[in-house]
């Protein structure tokens, strides 16, 4: 036997062990992944380097991520335990151990959370003339103020709700903060009462108090007015609490006859989800806290005791204040030269490509290619997806003035993205009133591709130009989330774009498309034949290497297919921002791959596939993560970038200054933790974010 056959024979029986181990010791858990992403961002949050109200904002962040977390995965983990429904996950964990891991990864997380609002991030405040006060603390003056202030516009929207016989346990909506009351008579002997009061939301969680710089937290006011709500009663005990509920939509492809109305039903259902954690401060009594729990059904690991205020989300008040110094230097985001010019979009698109990184580069010229193509009198149609955006949309806007205008005018608007569907059902109800005629998404799956489509009557000729994003049409996130944005003529993916279209509009069953990989029809198989054909490059001895920028890698037969690749010798860079259930760097199964990931001052949210496909370099970018539910069951897009110099672009300006990146990178080890990158002594520190900041202030400079 040769020494090429022992190899390959060497090379089979890895595999043949790979398919064995699979299950349950080459995969991370992807819950506790998520875990040690939330780390990260708590963990900015720490780091003393960034400024005092940017650190504050993380800590916000870390409270969010967490909110959802629970509200549609730890809900899905309860609802298999209660439904006995015992599926293992990927790496062969079951409902109740993942659970368990992660009630014990984040308790020592909220810790340390706490101690840095409480004990770092407060008191450094305190030193800028920002104070939150308890009440105990407010000065004769301040507390008249503050009662006042509660008198004419807090106790007015107060309902106490009593437990009796003849009150049972109220409904306590998700997310909303408490005060959980113990009440008794004067009379001697009198038994305790439960009573629960709804801190109401229509007022800031932060009352500000004379200078204005100084706060004093909401229910530390209504405590303190107990007596005007409770009078000739005494109050026992009084302390806040705060409840998350299972918040995912599920909707049956088979009783779906009106999906806009189903959605709409959901969303009121929603309202009355199962109940999956209890929050509560650190001072409640026990008796308290087994009462609460027990009224909620919950169990003992589904309390989560917080020595400090909860829902620190609140704190971003905050963060909102004219506070500059305090707070990331601001930025001009740069406009591409060529668009500056006297000439129309569609004259400077008919001549080349234009590739946008947003936010370093405007959101703006997006906004005007719709703006454009809503007011061009050569513009017959539009086409576009619409699957998270802005409050007020200037995109939304165009296209109900184009369909005002006359223009066809036609929106795929997704009603189930998720935390989104009531803003979506608003904009698409308002978009049919203009014309636009709507489609609601497709049953089974989200459309979750970002592309835009107008179609141009040019001397005797149609032509298509499009935009095709990794991020959503959502002016408002394009200043804070890193995303591509590709605007182009170029026919054959103007082609594709309108295939698209019929498929998600029509009964098309298009199912070969000239450029574009669209899930849940033939991206999977795509990625895998490009991973593959890496693998026949470097065994021939020609230039091989696969770099991934993504969210999250989480799909089994990816995963796989990279081990194979590693295995073969294939070098694999992979920066994922979040959940990574592959091993990097495991002996004989992964030893080529490493993962890096980025947690900066912007949401890294962009998607880049690079193939060296031996010499003939290929780049992509999309809305997919390599996840099952974007390669399954999601409507999403990849797509090539072909012009030459915007390949070397993506490729050394942003791919290999990201891969150097040691300020805001963390390296994965194969046991699953992160290691901070620092340069080494003599090194030159390489913050690709502040790199990228830096480009666009020289492009505005030009």
């Amino acid at each position: 036997m040769s020494a090429n056959d022992l190899k390959m024979a060497g090379t089979q029986m890895r595999l043949a062990e790979t398919g064995m181990l699979l299950q349950n010791k080459l995969l991370f858990n992807r819950e506790l992944s998520w875990i040690e992403f939330n780390r990260r961002v708590l963990e900015e949050a720490l780091d003393k380097r960034r400024p005092l109200l940017e650190r504050l904002k993380f800590l916000a962040i870390f409270s969010t991520n967490l909110d959802e977390f629970f509200m549609i995965r730890v809900s899905a983990l309860k609802d298999q335990l209660e439904s006995e429904t015992h599926i293992l996950s990927p790496d062969g964990m079951s409902p109740q151990e993942q659970l368990l891991k992660i009630s014990e990864k984040l308790r020592p997380l909220l810790k340390e959370q706490m101690n840095c609002l409480k004990n770092d991030l407060l008191p450094e405040l305190e030193l800028h003339g920002i104070k939150v006060l308890s009440y105990e603390q407010l000065s004769a003056e301040q507390r008249s103020e503050i009662d006042s202030y509660f008198q004419q516009n807090i106790f007015p929207v107060l309902t106490p709700l009593a437990v009796d016989p003849s009150h049972p346990f109220p409904y306590i909506s998700n997310l909303s903060l408490n005060l959980a009351v113990f009440v008794a008579s004067t009379e001697e002997n009198a038994p305790a009462r439960f009573a629960r009061i709804k801190v109401p939301p229509v007022v800031p969680r932060l009352l500000p108090v004379k200078p204005g710089t100084h706060f004093v937290l909401l229910e530390q006011v209504i405590k303190a007015n107990l007596h005007q709500l409770f009078p000739e009663m005494e109050i026992l005990a009084c302390h806040p609490f705060r409840m998350t509920r299972d918040a995912e939509l599920e909707i049956e492809e088979d009783e779906a006859d009106d999906l806009l109305k189903t959605v709409e039903a959901q969303l009121r259902q929603r309202r009355f989800g199962s109940c999956v954690r209890l929050e509560v401060d650190t001072s409640m009594p026990a008796s308290m806290v087994k009462y609460l729990r027990e009224a909620l059904g919950l169990q003992e690991i589904d309390v989560y005791t917080v020595d400090g205020p909860l829902n620190v989300s609140d704190f971003m008040a905050l963060y909102k204040l004219d506070l500059p110094h305090l707070k990331d230097k601001g930025f001009t985001p740069a406009v591409p030269a060529v668009l500056n010019g006297d000439e129309t979009i569609f004259d400077v698109l008919r001549r080349q490509d234009i590739l946008l990184h947003h936010p370093y580069d405007s959101f703006s010229p997006v906004v005007d290619f719709i703006r454009a193509a809503a007011t061009d009198p050569k513009v017959l149609a539009i086409k576009q997806t619409l699957y998270r955006t802005s409050g007020d949309s200037p995109i939304v806007q165009a296209l109900i003035e184009a369909s005002e205008s006359g223009k066809q005018v036609a929106a795929v608007v997704e009603l189930k993205a998720r935390f989104d569907e009531e803003n979506n059902i608003i904009w698409a109800r308002k978009m049919e009133r203009s014309g636009v005629h709507v489609v609601y998404g497709l049953l089974g799956v989200k459309t979750h591709c970002k592309i835009a489509l107008v179609v141009r009557q040019e001397e005797g000729t149609i032509r298509r130009y499009v935009h095709l994003g990794t991020g959503n049409y959502n002016p408002a996130t394009a200043k804070v989330y890193t995303d591509f944005g590709l605007l182009t003529s170029n026919p054959d993916i103007g082609a594709d774009a309108s295939d698209l279209f019929n498929y998600l509009t029509g009964y098309s069953r298009q199912r070969k498309f000239r450029k574009l990989f669209v899930a849940p029809i033939n991206l999977r198989e795509k990625m895998l034949a490009l991973i593959e054909r890496e693998v026949q490059h470097h065994r021939q001895g020609k230039p091989s290497r696969i770099i991934a920028k993504i969210n999250s890698l989480t799909d089994t037969k990816i995963i796989r297919a990279l081990y194979e690749a590693s295995q073969e010798g294939v070098v694999i860079d992979l920066i994922v921002r979040g959940v990574c259930c592959l091993r990097p760097g495991l002996p004989g199964i992964s030893e080529s791959i490493r993962v890096i990931s980025i947690v900066g001052r912007f949401l890294e949210h962009s998607r880049i596939f690079y193939f060296a496909n031996g010499g003939q370099e290929e780049i992509y970018l999309g809305s997919a993560d390599w996840m099952q539910r974007n390669l399954d069951r999601r409507i999403e897009i990849v797509f090539p970038v072909e012009d030459e110099k915007l390949k070397q672009r993506l490729k050394v300006e942003i791919l290999e200054t990201t891969l150097m990146d040691n300020v805001g990178a963390r390296l994965l080890h194969p046991d699953g933790s992160y290691e901070r990158l620092f340069p080494a002594l003599g090194q030159t520190p390489v913050d690709s974010q502040q790199i990228f900041l830096s480009l666009a202030a020289r492009e505005n400079e030009a």
